[in-house]
């Protein structure tokens, strides 16, 4: 059956028509009305449609009245979803908001009759509190400082973790100090925080959730009127509920078991921000007649794409019990294979990547049903720039775009500043170095998580543009720190991303709840995936569950790559993720027996090539790999050759353009392989 077909028609439809809409999980689901529920639902599942057309078949059969159901869920995009589906299914009155906004609403509505008066402005922003704060315990913070120092006040505040009890929580969980400052010296600036706010009348977002679930646990004329409100609740993506939502969920529910939640284990990926899988791995010791439902069946992706996401779950074994993984089911026809690439080097890999994606678009998928994925913000910048060479138009999400970031832009005007007095007898990439060590560029990375990681990677980007820049200089005439910045300024100017939907650049965090047709993984190497400052079992164990999210948003095209090396011509040092590991298939990091002569079996490769020129070109990287006894595939992969063998380029610039041949193969190889390329009759 087609679980996506659309429900408008089933707006005035019988109630029985809404189960005729689902598979028979969802339907159980949707047959579940009282009680508790637990739904663990695997991704590309259809658990918005289950969860939507269980409260509408409610409210058809009279089972609720629509105004006496909460639905609360984590983004303000996916309850407007909720809310328009409930339209489309005929029901109206039932509140879907997230747990902020719901909040907020009712804070704002027992203020005056708790407290008195009108609620007290909320903070937009942290930073000027933060550093007000810092200015009270003598402290120095820069702007990322403050970033970092106000997630954390986020997470200890959403964990329920007072000043006074900081220490002790954040000592025993291992949580790393933030932003170089220890424990004692943060929660000596949270409690200078939570005084400046009272000073100014103001709260934060935390502070709606904590002082409307103390109105509740300590008013119980406050708790007897929403409960008489509410009497139904339904909660999605349960896995991220921080243990203040959990406080304030309880609180609504003041004993009552009238709740359905929605959740899947394996998408837990905030866990940094507080959020925690234990209220859904611990739903059925809480509740013990809870009704528990697996969606398994999967409707987004391709088998092959579903094939992968279970098997990278499966590492372990399949285990039991409420954290085992679900095992999707696709329901889609097969789709293309999963592409593994890697590529010589980042540039290699940027650009092979948008070639990938134009062929796409000019086979018919549309720029904006594709998604480049990575790990940091700072690896947008060279995709970035291949789009914008490419003339392909990109959005990024997530995250500002490379040269909008204030370190970056703060870098250049240092760099201008500098190119004036610069000396020219001073190789530019050392100049740059040092002038960028102001704006707080080092030469090792620092080990502090957070934003102070991610402004090194950008400044880091421009470090090693500063070395691509000097590299690429005519013979006689050395890159100038002038004509770097006339560079930089070039770049950014060129790479502004058109005003219509273009190719999602995004965080694999940022890429939560999304789905495309297509979907690149980029930069899939150790020390990004699973990212370096992963250093415990739990913090590895988060990172594979964030390649699972990533992988699962590929609705039928999935590509994954990293480089071997950072610059064009370095050493091949970098591995792919271990998470990987017998996955990647003719994977050459992983021992197989040698063989004479030609393998025997050979893998499918992508396009229509010249089978014929293809075995030449093999054969003379054999001879190549023979000579310099070094592996087949240092040369180049069969993918590239089969690239090489169905586009024929005819020059330099047509063989730039192939998928895995960088500048450094094109000086070594180009002539040969166009000479070969050139003597091979027509197909």
């Amino acid at each position: 059956m087609d679980s996506t077909a659309h429900p408008t028609s089933l707006a005035s439809a019988p109630a029985d028509a809404l189960l005729d809409a689902l598979d028979p999980d969802q339907r159980e689901v949707a047959l579940a009305l009282r009680g508790p529920v637990c739904v663990l639902a695997g991704a590309g599942t259809g658990k918005t449609r289950a969860i939507t057309h269980r409260i509408a078949y409610g409210v058809r059969t009279g089972v609720y009245s629509p105004t006496t159901v909460l639905a609360v869920t984590f983004t303000a995009r996916a309850a407007g979803e909720m809310r328009t589906r409930l339209r489309e299914l005929g029901v109206a009155g039932v509140q879907a908001r997230t747990f902020h906004a719901a909040a907020l609403r009712q804070m704002a509505y027992f203020w005056p009759q708790v407290v008195g008066g009108a609620p007290p402005r909320i903070l937009e922003h942290k930073a000027p509190v933060v550093a007000e704060a810092a200015r009270r315990v003598g402290i120095s913070v820069d702007r990322i400082a403050i970033r970092d120092l106000s997630s954390e006040i986020e997470w200890s505040k959403v964990s329920m973790v007072t000043a006074e009890d900081y220490v002790h929580a954040a000592s025993s969980i291992g949580r790393e100090p933030v932003a170089g400052y220890d424990h004692k010296t943060v929660a000596r600036l949270i409690t200078a925080y939570e005084d400046t706010k009272t000073e100014r009348s103001v709260i934060d977002f935390e502070d709606v959730l904590l002082m409307l679930g103390d109105m509740l646990a300590s008013h119980p004329n406050v708790a007897g009127e929403v409960r008489r409100q509410y009497k139904h609740f339904v909660v999605d993506e349960y896995q991220d509920v921080s243990p203040l939502q959990q406080f304030v969920l309880d609180q609504w529910l003041g004993g009552r078991d009238e709740l359905c939640v929605v959740g899947d284990p394996s998408q837990t990926i905030y866990s940094f921000t507080g959020a925690t899988p234990h209220h859904l791995l611990t739903f059925s010791r809480t509740y013990p007649k809870a009704h528990v439902v697996r969606l398994v069946r999967d409707y987004r992706s391709t088998p092959q794409v579903v094939d992968l996401a279970n098997k990278l779950l499966a590492h372990k074994g399949r285990r039991s019990g409420p954290s085992a993984p679900l095992e999707l089911v696709a329901q889609r026809p097969a789709g293309p294979p999963v592409s593994y690439t890697a590529y010589d080097d980042d540039e290699t890999e940027t650009a092979g990547v948008a070639q990938r994606i134009g062929r796409l678009i000019d086979a018919g998928t549309p720029a904006s049903e594709i998604a480049v994925l990575y790990r940091t913000n700072a690896q947008s910048a060279g995709f970035e720039a291949a789009l914008a060479d490419a003339g392909i138009g990109y959005l990024v999400r997530g995250g500002e775009r490379f040269f909008q970031r204030k370190e970056v832009r703060d870098a250049i005007l240092l760099l201008r500043g500098a190119a004036r007095s610069a000396d020219p007898l001073v190789p530019m990439p050392e100049t740059v170095r040092d002038v960028l060590m102001s704006a707080g560029w080092a030469h090792e990375a620092p080990a502090a998580r957070g934003a102070a990681r991610e402004r090194w990677e950008s400044l880091q980007a421009v470090v090693a543009l500063a070395d691509d820049v000097a590299a690429l200089a005519l013979e006689g005439t050395p890159a100038t720190v002038a004509g770097f910045v006339a560079e930089l300024d070039e770049r950014a100017a060129s790479q502004h991303a058109p005003t219509v939907a273009g190719v999602t650049l995004a965080s694999l965090h940022a890429a939560k709840g999304l789905e495309w047709d297509a979907v690149f993984l980029v930069g899939m190497s150790e020390g990004l995936m699973p990212i370096s400052l992963a250093d415990t079992d739990a913090a590895v164990a988060e990172e594979r569950r964030l390649l699972y999210v990533g992988i699962t948003r590929a609705r039928e095209h999935l590509e994954i790559s990293y480089g071997r090396s950072r610059n064009p011509g370095g050493r091949a040092s970098r591995k792919r993720t271990r998470f990987l590991d017998g996955l990647w298939p003719q994977d050459p990091e992983e021992p197989r027996p040698r063989r004479a002569g030609r393998s025997s079996v050979r893998q499918p490769l992508e396009g229509a090539h010249d089978q014929a020129l293809f075995d030449e070109l093999r054969e003379w990287r054999r001879g190549v790999a023979a000579e310099t006894d070094k592996p087949a595939f240092t040369v180049l992969v069969d993918q590239t050759l089969a690239d090489i063998a169905e586009s024929r380029p005819r020059s330099v610039a047509d063989l730039a353009r192939v998928n895995g041949i960088g500048p450094a193969k094109i000086d070594r190889y180009g002539a040969t392989i166009l000479e070969i390329v050139g003597r091979a009759p027509a197909s």
